[in-house]
């Protein structure tokens, strides 16, 4: 049983270590590309895209409610396209406390319609893995392990740009579980829109109202949420926030949610000369 235990806390404090490695190491990507991206383009280079995030909340949840961490969270979000149509998104989200994954989300996304005031975009999160913790109970005590679950969602975005502070769209996402202990089902229709308005020539605030309905398999549920961004063209930083309530539902989940964050963003081109 010491050996036992040893192991165990050698592990733990590993996998903490490789945590805050892997968050060191994401950062100073982030300013690497900061203060490396952005050269003088040329008409016969290559222009990548890239954009990052990265941002802490009081409480990482999602909009289906099995997929919540309830806690903490580190988020790391990139945006990377060659192009006008294609997209590489992933999205990795960690616990605070003690550094666990939370979910890994690797999103590919093309758009099949790219115009000025219309676009439609085809999109899957291949693969999408949320974490979450199994306890079991070894003499005299009980132990949590880590449990990966698997889907394959795909999504379908029709999008209408009214002017350059707003927008409207209905997102479809529907989601096989592949393994187990996942919802078999997982179907998502949300109508939301993306108000920008400007608070002064520096400051602005972001809206992106939302309301869906939810499908896990037999159950459902119609919500209402928001995401709010208070961003500032003198800094990188900004504040947000998210809520979300339920309408009607018989889903599981908190009558109310909400969080707080600050995160750091860049939007930077990389000149590759042909």
């Amino acid at each position: 049983m010491l050996i036992y235990s040893n192991l165990t806390f050698t592990m733990i404090l590993r996998f903490r270590t490789v945590f805050y490695r892997e968050v060191f190491l994401l950062l100073l990507v982030l300013f690497s590309f900061q203060s490396t991206f952005g050269q003088t383009e040329d008409s016969t280079a290559k222009v990548i895209n890239f954009r990052g995030t990265a941002s802490v909340t009081n409480n990482g949840f999602s909009f289906i409610p099995a997929f919540s961490l309830g806690k903490p969270a580190a988020i790391f979000g990139f945006n990377i396209n060659g192009g006008k149509r294609f997209s590489f998104e992933p999205e990795f989200r960690f616990a605070l406390q003690d550094g666990r994954p939370w979910s890994f989300i690797f999103i590919w996304r093309y758009k099949v319609i790219n115009q000025k005031r219309f676009q439609a975009t085809l999109g899957s999160h291949f693969p999408a893995v949320p974490f979450r913790v199994l306890a079991y109970e070894t003499t005299p005590e009980v132990k949590n392990t880590l449990a990966v679950s698997r889907v394959i969602p795909f999504e379908f975005t029709p999008n209408i740009v009214i002017n350059k502070n707003n927008s409207i769209s209905l997102f479809m996402l529907y989601a096989k579980g592949v393994s187990d202990d996942a919802h078999n089902n997982t179907s998502v229709i949300m109508l939301r829109s993306v108000s920008t308005i400007p608070l002064n020539k520096k400051l602005s605030f972001r809206i992106n109202p939302q309301v869906f309905l939810l499908k896990l398999d037999e159950f459902k549920g119609t919500y209402i949420a928001s995401n709010f961004t208070l961003t500032s063209k003198k800094t990188p930083f900004y504040l947000g926030s998210t809520i979300n309530a339920p309408i009607k539902s018989d889903i599981a989940g908190k009558p109310f949610n909400w969080n707080l964050s600050m995160g750091y963003s860049l939007d930077r081109k990389l000149i590759v000369k042909k």
